[in-house]
């Protein structure tokens, strides 16, 4: 039995019309579901992806307007690792950051910067064999979409106790110093741990939490093995689109294993996903309360090739 790799990445935002500027606009993602959070209806959950909303590639946002900036730390993620394909999208994207006044900086594997709050991102050439994963936009080629997550980079105070729960709980294979992999039947992904910077702070900008994927028939016997091993993990819980578990590893960092489906087509068409409010059934009788709290957002078709454009 083995993770799939990452499933989705959830993180916090306090402005969301930038937030979908960033992540639609100039990183070229799709917004594939407009929701809330189904902890807080209150509040926004944005979901953007490639092109089906596929687990690999679905980074999330809680938006907390006007919520302070945080702080990356121990028992938190800070870094996000997109796969590209080329040398030349590398230099893509250095220019095209650079255009937007985005700070970039070249490394060994690839190119760093993070969004307007803070949040790290780095686009790394790797020779994989997953399926790329990529978002069509009027603002990207297609040859330098981003294609999905390779991995996470992560702080906790003693890497000892998080690497051994990866190792003999969750089954993630070492690769490397500090950096360790599950790779499934189609996709792997992984997560590294580098030197704490000191304590974390939970606000704009920051990571709230790492899903890994599991295919759904595996999902009760994750639960099982967590249990097992000792872990205060939740019970399984419907998010409508996916099923979930929540336990935190030894370090800190918030772990959801979440299944592989139904899907984001499950409740509006594939064509037209992320243009409109979508409500799981159980959240449906709360949106006129619901709508006018949530903050207006720019029109994401702008940004979408046509129906000609994309053939």
């Amino acid at each position: 039995m083995k993770l799939e790799g990452i499933h989705h990445i959830t993180a916090i935002t306090a402005d969301a019309p930038r937030n979908v500027d960033f992540y639609v606009r100039l990183l070229g993602l799709r917004l594939v579901k407009k929701s809330v959070n189904q902890d807080d209806p209150t509040v926004y959950h944005l979901f953007y992806a490639d092109e089906h909303g596929s687990a690999g590639s679905d980074l999330t946002f809680f938006e907390y307007p006007n919520s302070r900036v945080g702080r990356a730390g121990a028992g938190m993620a800070h870094r996000i690792v997109h796969r590209v394909a080329s040398a030349d999208t590398v230099d893509f994207w250095a220019d095209r950051l650079g255009a937007e006044s985005v700070a970039t900086s070249r490394v060994e594997s690839g190119l760093r910067f993070a969004d307007f709050e803070g949040l790290e991102h780095e686009l790394r050439v790797v020779d994989v064999p997953d399926t790329p994963l990529p978002a069509r936009s009027t603002e990207v080629p297609a040859e330098h979409a981003l294609l999905g997550f390779h991995e996470v980079h992560a702080a906790v105070a003693d890497p000892r106790k998080s690497e051994r729960h990866l190792r003999e709980t969750l089954g993630f294979d070492e690769v490397g110093a500090h950096a360790f992999e599950s790779r499934g039947t189609a996709r792997g992904g992984g997560i590294v741990f580098e030197p704490s910077p000191g304590r974390s702070l939970g606000g704009a900008g920051t990571i709230h939490h790492v899903a890994w994927a599991s295919p759904m028939d595996d999902h009760k016997a994750w639960r099982e093995r967590l249990v097992a091993a000792g872990s205060q993990v939740t019970p399984v819980i419907d998010r409508f689109y996916f099923r979930s578990i929540y336990s935190r590893e030894p370090g800190g960092i918030l772990f959801e294993i979440a299944t592989i489906g139904p899907g984001f087509a499950t409740d509006e068409p594939a064509e037209t996903l992320g243009e409109s409010l979508a409500l799981p059934p159980e959240f449906e009788h709360l949106r006129e309360q619901v709508e006018p709290l949530l903050t207006p957002l720019p029109d994401v078709r702008q940004w979408r090739p046509s129906a000609a454009q994309a053939s």
